[in-house]
């Protein structure tokens, strides 16, 4: 098992030991081996949707355990395939992609049409698949922000996939159509019996001001988790919040001075637990990225990033670049680190 309070160094202490203020555990509905039976029976979710589901959360070196652990590979287009791969050109070939995430223990792979459906007879029924529906390519000259629906839900059904999912850019220009579209496919993606998970990225040049990122703020995050779970979203996928204050600094929207004063800190901790919170108290699942900026390797990242996660009730990390750009050996070492986090029965709920 992972040394985890050696891989957080100095922050051990600070994160391992912290309780949180604002929403108390009992409050949250907290992820578990019976998570389908004590919290998704209460939703509209159809059998083969909970079936789906159920299959993401017993698969990989989480088992049972109600925690995912996801490796997520749309890069190739949102960066290109150059960018993503040229570190390690054996994933310009998708079946060494999944099975990345089949030697890593993952609960599932997410990737693009071209990547699933490519190998979709070899291994849909060795690893849960999800389909990413949209991307942002960055082929266009000047570069244009936006996502595209590059395949239909149908697809994803007949190819065997267990889940669907898809990014909105809260509050770009942009963003009501992608609502629209995502609203529609997730409805279509329940109807035929599979997951959905939303990616709740913000872009807005306006959320950066003095030198601040409140792309990472969580009650602008948080509110996109809300967004992102009224679109029916059964797991939300968000970056860790780094900074708070969005809406009183840039001085829009509408916001409670509670949510800064009693509801939130400055602790990490806290930060992530109102983005849980704005899941409807982690009726749907949050998943954060696998690794933020603030440790000293990718592997020390990633552990706090999934510390962090879960202390805040969260349900796991989806982590992609920091393993699959990496020699295979350090690749699953990372994802398997992320794992042992939600393995060890001494990193709780704060």
């Amino acid at each position: 098992m992972t040394d985890i309070p050696q891989l957080l160094g100095d922050d051990a202490d600070y994160l391992l030991d912290h309780r949180c203020r604002g929403f108390p555990r009992e409050q949250l509905h907290l992820p578990g081996p019976d998570f389908i039976d004590r919290v998704m029976s209460d939703s509209d979710r159809s059998p083969a949707v909970l079936r789906n589901l159920q299959a993401l959360f017993n698969h990989g070196r989480l088992a049972g355990t109600g925690y995912l652990s996801l490796l997520p590979v749309d890069q190739g287009i949102e960066h290109s395939a150059g960018a993503s791969f040229a570190p390690n050109p054996r994933y310009f070939d998708p079946a060494n992609i999944v099975e990345l995430a089949l030697e890593g223990g993952c609960n599932g792979v997410a990737s693009t049409l071209g990547v699933l459906s490519s190998v979709a007879r070899r291994y849909a029924h060795r690893i849960p698949m999800i389909l990413k529906l949209n991307h942002n390519e960055t082929l266009t000259y000047p570069a244009l922000y936006d996502q595209t629906l590059f395949a239909e839900v149908e697809q994803a059904h007949d190819m065997g996939c267990a889940a669907v999912g898809a990014t909105i850019y809260f509050g770009s220009p942009e963003s009501r159509r992608q609502i629209m579209e995502i609203s529609e496919a997730f409805e279509r993606a329940h109807q035929l019996g599979m997951a959905t998970v939303l990616w709740a990225y913000l872009r807005n040049p306006g959320f950066k001001q003095d030198g601040k990122d409140y792309h990472v703020a969580a009650d602008l995050t948080g509110q996109a988790n809300h967004l992102a779970s009224t679109l029916k979203a059964d797991i939300v996928k968000q970056k860790l919040p780094e900074t708070n204050g969005g809406y009183s600094d840039i001085g829009f929207g509408h916001t409670h001075v509670r949510v800064y004063e009693e509801l939130t800190s400055d602790h990490p901790i806290d930060l992530a637990r109102y983005q849980v919170a704005c899941c409807y108290m982690g009726r749907a699942g949050l998943i954060n990225s696998g690794g933020g900026s603030k440790g000293n390797t990718d592997l020390g990242e990633a552990v706090r990033t999934a510390v962090i996660n879960k202390r805040a009730g969260g349900m796991g990390l989806i982590s992609g670049r920091k393993a699959f750009q990496k020699p295979v050996t350090e690749g699953v070492e990372l994802l398997q680190a992320i794992q042992d986090v939600y393995l060890d029965s001494g990193v709780t709920v704060a």
